[in-house]
């Protein structure tokens, strides 16, 4: 990897940014291990008293770090067995064009992520139905939305990794 001059290689560790201290790493290390710990055992794992763990808490959810709390919940248990991408290409990319397909996109169920890529397609969608089916209507639906070229479909066989946690690995660990 070539580095400009003057400037060190990044680290493969990621670290998070400098303002953030050990303390505050650990707080966020352990929320996103358990969202559901209380202040008190939270505090106990991270090595400071209650009242400013809940201080520093409170200061990263206002500042960004920590966007929310939720269970993640097991798709195929509530019934739907099918996880599809599919790969959108649009027939104009004009900054209007984009918004409105996103706007399309945020009001279909089925779809739980999409992104915009740089390159041939310009989004990709993971969705997820109870059967074929389902997701063939929803396909018709998605080929139908505004300024949609053409639309490919890759059906999973299974998810090796599913790791819904930002990596907080740090120097020294």
């Amino acid at each position: 990897m070539d580095v400009p001059p003057g400037q060190n290689a990044p680290s493969l560790e990621y670290p998070l940014p400098a303002r953030l201290d050990a303390i505050d790493r650990n707080i966020l290390k352990e929320l996103q291990d358990d969202g559901r710990i209380t202040n008190v055992e939270l505090a106990r794992r991270v090595g400071i008293s209650a009242p400013p763990c809940l201080r520093r808490m409170r200061a990263l959810e206002e500042a960004g770090y920590i966007k929310g709390y939720r269970a993640l919940l097991d798709e195929k248990l509530l019934g739907y067995e099918v996880t599809v991408f599919a790969m959108v290409h649009l027939s104009s990319q004009a900054e209007a064009d984009l918004a409105e397909f996103e706007r399309f996109v945020r009001a279909q169920p089925l779809v739980r992520e999409c992104w915009m890529l740089s390159g041939e397609i310009d989004f990709v969608l993971k969705c997820v139905a109870p059967d074929l089916k389902t997701f063939q209507t929803f396909v018709e639906k998605l080929t139908a939305a505004p300024h949609v070229r053409n639309v490919k479909t890759s059906l999973t066989l299974r998810n090796s990794k599913d790791a819904a946690m930002v990596p907080m690995e740090m120097k020294g660990q």
